[in-house]
């Protein structure tokens, strides 16, 4: 930023003693040490801000692509979700459909397996008890 050499530096102290004197140097050049330090926290605070604001700024970036990124995903996988589903759906549509054809001639051409799909009648609940259905006066005719 300032190109000042050794020679330069020497000059402006050797004039700095002559202008403000033996007595006083040593306070002036302390003092401007001082503000010369706060300047240079300051401009490094500044550039740590700035810096910070810019990590925040690519942060943000990067969050909002990370949540594209995540919404396109969830996207195509519930697009392959429900081609999948429909291809099943499908699928199992089409071997229903075969099966009811299948089914439709074998039970008008032979009547031993219709008689063998046809569901069996609930059994009593008096079998379950172990009962006699003979003994049951409900189940008897009368004579």
């Amino acid at each position: 930023m300032f190109d000042i050499g050794f020679t330069e530096l020497l000059i402006v102290a050797i004039v700095a003693l002559i202008v403000i004197g033996p007595e006083r140097l040593p306070k002036v050049a302390r003092t401007a040490g001082h503000l010369f330090g706060r300047m240079q926290r300051y401009v490094n605070d500044v550039k740590a801000d700035i810096s910070r604001e810019m990590e925040l700024d690519e942060l943000k970036k990067l969050r909002t692509s990370m949540e594209d990124t995540a919404r396109s995903f969830e996207q195509s996988v519930q697009q392959g979700l429900s081609e999948t589903e429909s291809e099943l759906n499908r699928v199992a549509q089409s071997a229903r459909s075969q099966a009811d054809s299948e089914a439709a001639p074998a039970r008008d051409s032979d009547p031993a397996a219709a008689e063998r799909e046809r569901p069996e009648a609930p059994a009593s609940p008096q079998l379950d008890l172990g009962l006699d259905p003979a003994a049951d006066p409900s189940t008897r005719k009368p004579a």
